[in-house]
């Protein structure tokens, strides 16, 4: 790779990509040029404005370019990034943006649908299966539960049926109707108006519900039938009977709706997420009997290849489905006669197998062997999704492209990391750039370009501080990244803290975990660690978590649980139990990469409390005491503070005729959120709207004098968030942002001790400073008496932990096992274990 320009002028340069003015989020004005057909790393510490150079500015435009060869109405199908703040852009090829992005949670989404392999798959039964005596050929679409063709009637292609029961419906039968036995009916007047007209129809309201009989339960629960009757609310059952007979005038005329009805008319139409998720509550899950959850239709199953029908071949792991097909792509399988006899078959099972078997190397290659096509998406890891969508590139046999690739070491053992730098070369080899957002620095260090971002985050960042040659980067005392690149001294060990318990789990069986005895030293930090698909987020995330609430009565969080609830995978029941050590922990806090709220009115002040004392303060000036403001007055989500025009949102929608709509500021409070009146109550000269616009670390000092305020702002400042604005809206924060976020949430809470602390990969989209602080303060937990578990692939967390579990030895089927539990120095020298050669390395500087 040549050399850096020795500066950057205003003329394109040969073979590089030049930008000018780039101003979007926070960076500053700047011009960089960016080589083409290279492996080009954007590094900075988190917020430094990285990601809005490569994504935000290099993506957006190049993404936009492309629209504009498109025609109006297909734009619609886009998710249109925002147009980017930037001069000139020059030189730049078509992108690709592979993100950490998730999406909806369904069963319908799966490995085979992202990778498309499912269509190839389908093709494959339709032309080759084995169909029975006398069946008609079934087409492709056949075999998708997807489409009205394949999706079995019973259950419309989801695999289970939903049913409405007395049980679900009456959870309490000791409860009389009046004492809301029907929990299944609305909590407010919804439900008092059936009981009314229950008693005007003269059903007993006041017998408890198993001793009615039968069949005026089923009546009330089961029946389609709507009769409207006079409503006297109020009136015992007496009274109302009597009313009846002197035909006295009602209050109102009321309809009756059985509860069975209401259950499912309320799902099938309601636009509340919340009231879909309360009456989902009242239906119940079961396999489908006709399919037996396969999803799809008796002919499509009836069809089978390698002795399997289509859902079972599916369920197979990816490296399995390799080997069954190696010999089918080989032509190995059909003997002459049956090739003699159908040789369009024989062509036809030759040609499919082969496409399969190239597709899934390119999977197995990136260390996914261990999925299987029909793994809900719902399921998979952010890194395990764009490692998906990596393959489906890899296969595609683009030239010329800029790949944009968001951390896509996140989420990987180093073994698995070593996989994914030799797809990155094969994407250059074939004639494409690389511009790849990262942390880790193996990948780093095998980069031919750097773009170093910063120095800092947020307004102290926003600077080019170097692009060129990693080599060139030892020479920039400025950059936070040069410190862990060149100059990182030899790591010292810790000496481990003393376990002052252990809580043992027996039995744990868990997807590839199984009857696994597993003990988790407690008062003290311990890291779980295992190549991608071992069974350690299954160990951690999930049982541990489950088992450990279920003895302390604690719900667990559901902030996750968007979509369609019937589309959601069902979660599966928890194997195995606690044997001992519950007594020494008191509460349980999961710390994950869960989204912190699903609109832009969720956001960093109101999600981490702070808003709460920063709203009394504006209450407390002699300004709002005048004029008798509340502190409710300062929220945006409340009329009497809101701007209306905009509803408090900031913003309005704008449709336009075969675009998408946009978003623009207000036109009334120009993006304040508040109304006129509000804005002029202010706080040492800033209005409410304005300090929402702070940073954490401007606001930490506009705040220097209130300690209600300062002692969150200074948690969110530990754990490496100070470049965040206060009002920054939920929906624009990464993953390791949200987890982040929690973290410092639970930390300004007073100290409680012996609280089990989980979090999964918390270094997610952390520059090395950062994870430095990050571990400051998990130590800091358990030094007040606390344990911590991580799920982790950094070195440096699992190298300053008191207590590693490594899981493995490998992926699926050939992982779930303690391979080693030991301190970190014991298992830098076990040779059964992966991580080992990786952290003896780091330990060895």
């Amino acid at each position: 790779m040549a050399d850096a320009p020795q500066k950057t002028t205003n003329e394109p340069l040969a073979g590089y990509v030049t930008v000018r003015g780039a101003r979007e989020h926070n960076l500053q004005n700047v011009d960089v040029d960016i080589p083409r057909d290279a492996l080009v790393v954007f590094t900075g510490v988190s917020g430094s404005g990285k990601s809005s150079l490569a994504f935000g500015t290099l993506y957006a435009e190049a993404q936009r370019r492309y629209l504009e060869s498109v025609s109006p109405y297909a734009r619609r199908l886009f998710h249109q990034m925002a147009v980017p703040e930037v001069d000139s852009i020059n030189g730049l090829p078509p992108a690709v943006a592979l993100q950490q992005q998730r999406g909806a949670p369904s069963t319908r989404s799966s490995v085979g649908s992202v990778t498309t392999l499912a269509n190839l798959l389908r093709m494959l039964y339709s032309r080759a299966g084995d169909y029975p005596k006398g069946q008609s050929i079934v087409y492709a679409e056949g075999f998708s539960p997807n489409t009205p063709e394949g999706a079995c009637p019973t259950c419309h292609g989801l695999g289970r049926v939903y049913e409405v029961t007395e049980q679900t419906m009456v959870p309490d039968p000791m409860l009389t109707i009046r004492e809301r036995a029907i929990a299944a009916w609305p909590q407010a007047w919804g439900g008092q108006n059936q009981r009314d007209i229950l008693v005007t129809l003269g059903y007993d309201v006041d017998t408890p519900w198993q001793d009615l009989p039968q069949k005026d339960r089923d009546w009330i629960l089961f029946t389609d039938e709507q009769p409207v009757v006079p409503v006297y609310p109020g009136y015992s059952p007496a009274q109302t009977q009597r009313a009846l007979k002197r035909q006295e005038p009602p209050n109102y005329m009321g309809t009756f709706t059985g509860v069975k009805r209401h259950v499912l008319h309320t799902f099938a139409t309601t636009q509340s997420a919340l009231m879909k998720k309360r009456v989902a509550q009242y239906m119940l899950s079961q396999e489908c009997p006709t399919c037996h959850g396969k999803r799809l239709r008796r002919e499509a199953l009836a069809v089978t290849f390698a002795g399997l029908d289509i859902a079972d071949f599916s369920r197979l792991p990816l490296k399995r489905l390799a080997e069954v097909l190696g010999p089918y792509a080989a032509d190995k399988v059909l003997s002459k006669k049956a090739e003699a006899a159908a040789p369009e078959k024989a062509i036809v099972t030759q040609r499919i197998a082969a496409d399969l078997g190239t597709r899934l190397a390119v999977l197995l290659d990136l260390g996914l062997g261990y999925l299987s096509l029909e793994r809900g998406t719902p399921t998979l890891s952010p890194g395990e999704l764009q490692r998906l969508r990596l393959a489906t590139q890899l296969y595609s046999n683009l030239f010329g492209v800029v790949y944009v690739l968001d951390e896509p070491s996140a989420g990987l053992h180093p073994a698995d990391t070593e996989a994914l730098l030799t797809a990155l070369a094969g994407l250059k080899r074939a004639g494409n750039s690389l511009f790849v957002v990262e942390h880790n620095l193996d990948v780093v260090r095998q980069a031919d370009w750097l773009v170093d971002v910063g120095p800092q985050a947020g307004a102290l960042g926003g600077r080019i501080l170097y692009s060129g040659p990693p080599a060139g980067l030892a020479a920039v005392a400025e950059s936070q990244t040069r410190r862990y690149l060149f100059d990182a001294a030899k790591p010292v060990l810790p000496v481990p803290r003393p376990a002052t318990g252990w809580l043992q789990l027996r039995g744990v069986t868990r997807h590839n975990l199984s009857n696994l005895d597993v003990d988790f030293p407690l008062g003290v930090f311990t890291a779980v660690t295992g190549v991608s698909g071992s069974g350690k987020s299954s160990l951690v995330s999930q049982v541990l978590v489950e088992l450990v609430a279920a003895q302390l009565g604690q719900a667990l969080s559901a902030e996750d649980e968007e979509g369609d609830p019937l589309e959601r995978a069902v979660p599966e029941a928890t194997g195995g139990h606690l044997a001992s050590g519950m007594a020494g922990i008191r509460r349980l806090v999961q710390v994950d990469q869960r989204p912190i709220g699903r609109t832009p009115r969720s956001n960093l002040a109101t999600y981490t409390g702070l808003f709460d004392p920063v709203r009394q303060l504006f209450a407390s000036t002699p300004a709002a005491r005048q004029r008798r403001y509340d502190a409710g007055r300062f929220s945006f989500n409340v009329a009497k503070g809101r701007c209306e025009n905009c509803q408090g949102e900031g913003f309005v929608m704008v449709e336009l005729l075969f675009l998408p709509s946009v978003y623009a500021p207000c036109p009334v409070c120009h993006g304040a959120r508040y109304n006129d009146k509000t804005l002029e109550i202010k706080y040492k000269d800033k209005s409410i709207a304005d300090v929402l616009g702070l940073t954490v670390d401007d606001a930490w000092a506009f705040f220097i004098e209130e300690t209600t305020v300062r002692r969150p702002l200074t948690v969110l400042r530990d754990v490496g968030l100070g470049y965040l604005r206060l009002g920054q809206p939920a929906t624009e924060l990464s993953g390791g942002e949200a987890q982040r976020v929690k973290l410092a949430t639970e930390l300004q809470r007073p100290a409680r001790g012996h609280t089990l602390y989980v979090l999964d990969e918390p270094t997610t989209g952390l520059h090395p400073s950062d994870v430095e602080r990050l571990l400051l303060q998990l130590n800091a937990l358990v030094e007040a008496g606390n344990t911590v578990v991580v799920v982790e692939h950094e070195m440096r967390v699992i190298a300053a932990a008191d207590w590693l579990i490594d899981i493995g030895p490998g992926a699926g089927d050939e992982g779930g096992k303690v391979v080693i539990a030991a301190p970190p120095a014991a298992v830098a020298g076990a040779p059964e274990s992966r991580i080992a050669p990786y952290l003896a390395r780091f330990l060895a500087g």
